[in-house]
């Protein structure tokens, strides 16, 4: 049940990228778009992130934690890929730039939508 919510929670994160973020489109449909982009995301963030963030350590440290952003945005552009690539929908990102955005824009509602909602 922890998964259903947390996968909730990041598919509004993700629609309120959408929403405010230049460069960000849902493909697939304004409701599906969201919905397999989270799904993606979810699976990118349990099993290719972990991996990332300790190749790229040495990186991180000497930038003081700046490079953590950079590689948010990546693991963004890879879900977007991979739901584009496997569901059909998801979301389109035009650059990096919004990706970026994006990604601190869903890293901040996420942690917003989860202290409201407890999960």
């Amino acid at each position: 049940m922890e998964f259903i919510g947390s996968w909730i929670v990041t598919t509004i994160a993700c629609a309120i990228a959408i929403t405010f973020v230049p460069g960000i489109e849902a493909v697939g449909g304004s409701y599906a778009g969201p919905i397999m982009c989270a799904l993606a995301l979810a699976l990118v963030n349990t099993v290719v992130k972990p991996v990332a963030e300790v190749l790229s350590l040495p990186l991180t440290i000497a930038t003081l934690g700046i490079f953590y952003l950079v590689l948010n945005a990546l693991m963004l552009e890879l879900a977007s890929s991979l739901s584009l690539g496997l569901f059909g929908s998801g979301i389109s990102i035009e650059s990096f730039g919004a990706a970026f955005m994006g990604s601190i824009v869903i890293s901040l509602a996420s942690m917003f939508l989860s202290s409201v909602t407890g999960l």
